[in-house]
Formats: C-alpha cells, sequence, structure tokens
C-alpha cells in the first residue's frame, strides 16, 4: 500500500467512524423524549479560591471536610481521576481520598457498609449496581445542585440510566463507545488489508491479516467482561434492538434461537485459534491491558493486528510508543445484520453517605469543568453535552465524543452492567464466566446457553 494510499485509509476510516457511528446510535433508538438542540450551561471559566467555581456552579466551602470516593479504576483511569478530584479539593478546601475498590463492587461496598465505614461517594459501573445499591437503601438521592447540572448538560436518556422507580441517584461521568475495533496501521499495511464494514469483510480481512503473518486480532479473554462486550456487538447488529432490550430484561430466554445465532456467529471467529493472538489458550490467559499493548508494541512484528473494545483503549495505546492516528487507528464494529452496532456503557457517581461534601462532588462531576480535565487527558469520553470538543486530545477521540453525544438520546447500553451484578458483573460467575467457556469451546454453544439462561433466572429471580 502507497503512503498516500495509506493516509487516503486513515481519513476513510475515520470518516466511516464518525458518519457510522452516529447513524448507528440513531437506528438502535431506545427512546425516551430528546431535549432541545445545543448545548445549554456551556463551558464556563474557572475559580480556584475554595467554595468558588465557574459561574453557574456553585460549591460550597469544605474546609476540613474528609471524603472518600470508591471506584474500580487502576493504572491511567485511577490517575486521570485524582486529577478530577484534586480540583474539587482546590476549589473546595476539602480532603478526599481514592478508595481501590474490586469487582463485584457491590460485594465490596457491602462489607464496607456492614463495617461502618461507607466511602462517601462510589463510582459504579453497571446500571445493576445502582439499583441494587438503591435496594439495599444504601445510596443518597442526588441533591438540587447535582439535578440543576445534570438538567443542564444531559440528554434525558443519561438522566434517566441513573435514575430508579423515578427518582434520581446517579451522575453519570464517564461514557463508553464499546463498538470500536482499534488496529495497527503498518500490520494493516504489510497485510494488503483494507477496513472492513461488515462481519464477512471483517472475518476476510483477518484472514489476509493472518496470511501475512500476524496474527489478526487481540482477545482480552482473561477478563470476562470484554466477552460480554463481543456478544452484545453481535447481537444488537443481528438480532436488534428489540430482542437485545427483552433480553437485557431477562424477558426472553439465553435459550432463545437469536442467542444460539449470534453465539454462532462469534464462533466464527473464536472457534479458529490461526485468528487469536496464541489461539483460545492465549486469549483465555491474556487480560485486557495486555490485549491493547500487545497490539501496538513489537514494530514489524506485533502480537496482533486489531484488537476490539471501547473508546478507553487509547489509554493503553498511550502506554506504547505508538502515536494515536497514526499507528493505531479505529474503525467501527462491523455489521453482522443491517446496521452495525453501538453499545455505550459508563460509570455513575452516587453518594452513599448524607454528606454535604458528598452532594457537592456529585454537583461538581455534572459540570463540564469536571469533565473537561479528564477529557484533556484522553481516554475518556463524557456524556456531558456541554463539554467542549476542544478538550478531548485528538480527532479520533473528538469524533467519538460528537457521535456519542449526537445521539441524544438514541442509543443502547451495555447488557451485562443492566444485569443483576452476579449475572453480568462478577469474576468467575454468570455470563462472563460461560462465555470464557464458550471462548475454550465454541462449538458447545447449546450447553452454554443453558448455563447462561440457569444463572440469569437465579439472578433476576424469574
Amino acid at each position: 500500500m502507497r503512503a498516500t494510499d495509506h493516509a487516503r485509509l486513515r481519513t476513510r476510516t475515520w470518516t466511516s467512524l464518525a458518519v457510522a457511528g452516529a447513524l448507528a446510535l440513531a437506528a438502535t433508538g431506545c427512546g425516551g423524549d430528546a431535549e432541545e438542540d445545543g448545548a445549554p450551561g456551556g463551558k464556563a471559566s474557572q475559580s480556584k479560591a475554595p467554595g468558588a467555581s465557574a459561574p453557574g456552579l456553585t460549591l460550597p466551602s469544605l474546609a476540613g471536610e474528609q471524603l472518600e470516593v470508591a471506584a474500580v479504576w487502576t493504572g491511567p483511569e485511577q490517575e486521570n481521576f485524582t486529577k478530577v478530584l484534586k480540583e474539587f479539593e482546590k476549589r473546595t478546601g476539602a480532603k478526599v481520598a481514592f478508595v481501590p475498590a474490586q469487582d463485584p463492587i457491590v460485594n465490596f461496598l457491602g462489607t464496607k457498609i456492614a463495617g461502618g465505614a461507607p466511602p462517601d461517594v462510589a463510582m459504579l459501573p453497571q446500571v445493576g449496581a445502582l439499583v441494587e445499591a438503591v435496594a439495599n437503601k444504601w445510596a443518597q438521592p442526588v441533591g438540587p445542585e447535582a439535578q440543576a447540572q445534570l438538567d443542564a448538560n444531559y440528554a434525558t436518556g443519561w438522566k434517566d440510566l441513573g435514575a430508579v422507580k423515578g427518582a434520581q441517584y446517579g451522575v453519570y461521568f464517564k461514557a463508553a463507545n464499546k463498538s470500536l475495533i482499534w488496529y495497527n496501521a503498518k500490520a494493516f499495511e504489510a497485510a494488503g488489508a483494507e477496513v472492513p464494514q461488515t462481519w464477512k469483510e471483517f472475518l476476510e480481512v483477518a484472514d489476509t491479516v493472518s496470511a501475512s503473518g500476524t496474527a489478526p486480532v487481540s482477545v482480552g479473554g482473561a477478563d470476562g467482561w470484554t466477552l460480554t462486550d463481543w456478544f452484545e456487538n453481535v447481537y444488537l447488529s443481528q438480532a436488534g434492538p428489540q430482542k437485545y432490550d427483552q433480553l437485557a430484561r431477562h424477558e426472553i430466554k439465553w435459550t432463545d434461537p437469536t442467542v444460539k445465532t449470534a453465539l454462532g456467529t462469534l464462533a466464527e471467529l473464536f472457534g479458529r485459534d490461526d485468528l487469536l493472538a496464541g489461539g483460545r489458550t492465549g486469549a483465555l490467559q491474556t487480560e485486557f491491558p495486555k490485549s491493547v499493548t500487545q497490539t501496538f508494541t513489537g514494530g514489524d512484528q506485533p502480537a496482533a493486528a486489531m484488537v476490539y473494545e471501547g473508546d478507553f483503549v487509547a489509554v493503553n495505546i498511550g502506554q506504547t510508543k505508538a502515536e494515536l492516528g497514526t499507528d493505531a487507528l479505529v474503525f467501527p464494529f462491523p455489521a453482522v445484520g443491517a446496521q452495525p452496532p453501538v453499545v455505550s456503557g459508563g460509570d455513575v457517581a452516587v453518594a452513599l453517605t448524607a454528606s454535604k461534601g458528598a452532594q457537592a462532588l456529585l454537583t461538581f462531576l455534572a459540570s463540564t469543568d469536571a469533565a473537561e480535565i479528564w477529557a484533556k487527558e484522553g481516554g475518556f469520553i463524557s456524556p456531558n453535552r456541554s463539554v467542549n470538543m476542544s478538550a478531548y486530545p485528538n480527532d479520533i477521540q473528538r469524533g467519538i465524543a460528537q457521535a456519542l453525544i449526537g445521539a441524544g438520546d438514541d442509543f443502547r447500553f451495555d447488557m451485562s452492567d443492566q444485569a443483576p451484578a452476579s449475572f453480568g458483573g462478577t469474576p468467575g460467575k454468570g455470563e462472563w464466566k460461560a462465555l470464557q467457556d464458550f471462548l475454550r469451546n465454541p462449538k458447545d454453544i447449546t450447553a452454554i446457553q443453558a448455563r447462561l439462561e440457569s444463572d440469569a433466572a437465579k439472578a433476576y429471580g424469574n
């Protein structure tokens, strides 16, 4: 491939991502009334004195108050979130400690609360965890100041995701577009591969890359959540949004023929050792961060040419020498059915104590100022529609963010994150473990469906 051809490939890759992403989001609408166009509550200047902040955002003086914030983030994500917390400290005078949590976070929080030491705020990575926190009477409703920021900056769909039975409990601070394939530009160039638009073309590209001597796809199968994301993208595109919603609510069983079809499609990739870095055994031993870094290291001999996951992959690419937008490129998850899928995820901030500081932190996290701090660091997409797109560090992340914001209320949220944590969010159990076993033996689809349904029925109580 000539240099001019490669430049056109990069342009076509990003153009297809921005356009297809926006169209796919619109095509898989989840309902809800769209709010007015535009971005109310736009970017404002920052004020640094404790107790003061940007116009329209009033934070109280919290001098002497100590807060704890629990989240499962580690590495660069924890470091970048800590920068947000440092700004909150600067503005309010409070002291904030980050508390590392483990999955499933509901179990972690339950232990802390039983011991009489709940964190003031928790960042919950699943809708199901929020529902459980409310059901357990751990969560505090958001106060009027945080609600005002939500009303100014968030589309109805994102507010609804943070509500339980009509009451607002959460602020979605971090969102994700989980329908992206990231690829090594040099590996594609060496193989003469082109960006695919359909699943059939994706498998053909994988064969082309394999023939060039590089493993096509890196899969982080040691982390079961990555496998749920693979399934959800195939299922949404193939079965459609209505079936997706029904399966997410367990209104249809995991033994449904649509699930069998989707697993069969996924087996076209998972069932071939030659298409996976390290084969199935290697994939099951590869954690998510390594699945990314091994795709963008090794010079002319990377471990793989492609890796699937959300926009947060950019954080892990940043741990390599690969340059985002040049060495590391991205295209939308290929269409399996009529439309390419777009699955979103996110982390919701919830107050677990009735403290003044907890509510102030929710207010700050719902503001544009807080979102732009992390946006500038990369590997982050905000559901806050008032964020200035110039805050994102490159065209790729600006395009991903714009596609998400441009969708308004029209998106589908991660299915496993909507499920009870015992089914959709627990390492070594439920959906995570069943799909790991499916990766180990993709031929035994019927048995995997039966296990998924048995585990789901117990978790959902039906």
